[in-house]
């Protein structure tokens, strides 16, 4: 189905601005090639597959700059079959832009992008109803996706919805107002992804999953990239799991020692320990550590082709660490034409549901909702590797609640 997203797309390029003239001439020859003036859409869609299948297959980073803020558009797929894509597109991502055909409503594969924006705990949801010109721009057919939009979000535990009617192909509300909906009188789509507030979170702990460990001499360097909170030299902080104690030393960049580094750097640190820090470990703000587990309560997005069911032996990938882990419980999966949870004991492809997860060695995991990077993790297969699950971490079994190093 085509609700016209790479069109829209296309459209904030263009009208942003933001594409080279080579690339406007290489549209443009493509374009006439099939007939059309300008096929805003093959600005987005430059896979074979994808153009010769009408579809946006692959996850896709596009840029563009604002007078308030510069914005990077993760376009994702829109079918049911690429969700694994869909679920890696949004998780790192303030905004879930999702775009409905006003005639056609929310179809089953917005529903479930939805869940998984709530899943994902995507703050804010913007829905662009595209095709507004083929209805007459009707505010009546819009506001009927509005409710049921805004119904289905309240299922799925999404807070607020921001509906704005648009026109992908002639640009109704995209980056400019539109004179042919009077009765709207919210921002632009663009105006809309300039502004909305997106959080900051203040005075978050010291996260730094280690990377990797660099020698040189007497001298151990951990790197990696800060996933929240900030790092300065004399802090004292802990390696966890173990809860071995220390200082850091310094923080070093690229270019150099640093007085302090925050989230999103990549940093290499020193301890006053020549402490033994294997790869995925994490150094963390000694008086706010996480929490150390075996066991944990997650929500799954499940991409592999196998179901998920108890007992199913799994590896389980936490920011760099590798163990064995057990499938303990499947307890629920969301129902996508409702949103809401029913009773279930496995998932199957594409499934969103519960499931309590097991662990051989234990791992130093905070709840998804309080730190993306340490709240998440993969399960993979035993025998290949293969990705069977997104799993984020919803709750602390009792056993270990309050069990830190």
């Amino acid at each position: 189905m085509d609700d016209g997203k790479s069109t829209l797309v296309g459209r904030l390029l263009y009208d942003g601005k933001a594409v080279l003239a080579d690339t406007l001439q290489a549209v443009s020859s493509a374009s006439r090639a099939r007939g059309a003036e300008l096929d805003l859409s093959l600005l987005v869609d430059g896979l074979r597959g994808e153009r010769e299948q009408g579809i946006t297959i692959d996850v896709a980073h596009r840029y563009l700059s604002t007078a308030s803020r510069d914005v990077v558009l993760v376009d994702c797929p829109g079918h049911v079959e690429y969700t694994r894509n869909t679920v890696t597109g949004m998780s790192s991502a303030d905004v879930a832009l999702l775009l409905v055909d006003v005639r056609n409503g929310l179809v089953e594969q917005t529903r479930r992008h939805a869940a998984v924006a709530a899943l994902l705990r995507v703050p804010h949801l913007i829905l662009a109803v595209n095709k507004i010109d083929l209805v007459d721009y009707d505010e009546e057919a819009f506001a009927r996706v509005v409710t049921d939009a805004e119904a289905y979000a309240k299922e799925v535990g999404i807070a607020q919805v921001t509906a704005v009617p648009v026109s992908a192909k002639s640009g109704d509300n995209v980056t400019t107002k539109s004179d042919r909906t009077p009765w709207y009188e919210g921002p632009t789509l663009l105006d809309l992804l300039a502004s909305v507030e997106v959080p900051v979170r203040a005075n978050a702990p010291l996260r730094l999953p280690v990377q990797w460990v660099a020698r040189g001499g007497d001298t151990r360097r951990y790197t990696g990239t800060i996933a929240s909170g900030i790092a300065r030299p004399g802090d004292e902080v802990l390696v966890q799991p173990s809860g071995r104690r220390t200082r850091i030393v310094s923080v070093e960049d690229a270019d150099g020692p640093l007085d302090a580094a925050g989230e999103g750097a990549a940093v290499a640190v020193t301890l006053t320990d020549e402490l033994h820090v294997g790869r995925g470990e994490l150094i963390v703000a000694a008086d706010e550590p996480a929490e150390v587990v075996r066991e944990f309560v997650a929500d799954l997005a499940v991409v592999g082709d196998r179901p998920v069911v108890a007992g199913d032996r799994v590896l389980v990938r936490h920011t760099g660490k590798l163990v064995r882990g057990l499938v303990r419980e499947v307890t629920d999966t969301v129902d996508i034409d409702t949103g809401r949870r029913r009773p279930a004991d496995r998932l199957q492809t594409n499934d969103i549901g519960r499931a309590t997860i097991a662990v051989a060695e234990p791992l130093a995991v905070d709840p998804y909702g309080v730190d993306r990077t340490t709240g998440a993790a993969l399960l993979l297969t035993e025998r290949t590797g293969d990705t069977i699950a997104a799993a984020l971490v919803r709750r602390l079994t009792t056993e270990n609640q309050g069990a830190r190093s």
